[in-house]
């Protein structure tokens, strides 16, 4: 019982699982807030469209179940696509951009071959260079 117990415990404490877990939760609680949105502005806009007989139930009602669902997705779609973006963004801004390194030699104009930058003779053709 207590391998079993170990086990669980590096499992669970797994940064991958650990961060799952928490991207779910925030999930849950972001989707909540898009629920409300849908049904404080979105759903008296549908709602007051104009309706077939019978009222705002059976297909009438079906459909605007239906096209709320749907917005609720893109919705979510989109804040989450403009999250990672400015996440990614604010990550890339971090990094630096490395500076090239100084060149350390350079080529020969007579014989093309790399030679020390502060050479001035090559020891390969023994030509003086400037």
């Amino acid at each position: 019982m207590s391998k079993l117990l170990k086990e669980f415990k590096e499992f669970a404490l797994r940064g991958n699982v650990v961060d799952m877990a928490v991207g779910v939760t925030i999930g849950a609680a972001f989707g909540k807030v898009v629920t409300a949105v849908i049904d404080i502005f979105l759903t008296p806009i549908l709602d007051a469209l104009p309706k077939m007989e019978g009222g705002g139930t059976g297909v009438t009602g079906s459909i605007i179940s239906f096209l709320a669902v749907v917005v609720e997705f893109i919705l979510t779609a989109l804040v989450l696509f403009l999250i990672i973006k400015a996440m990614n963004k604010a990550k890339d801004m971090k990094k630096k951009p490395e500076t090239p390194a100084a060149p350390t030699t350079k080529k020969c104009p007579f014989c093309l071959s790399e030679i020390d930058i502060k050479a001035t003779r090559c020891p390969h053709c023994t030509s003086e260079i400037k």
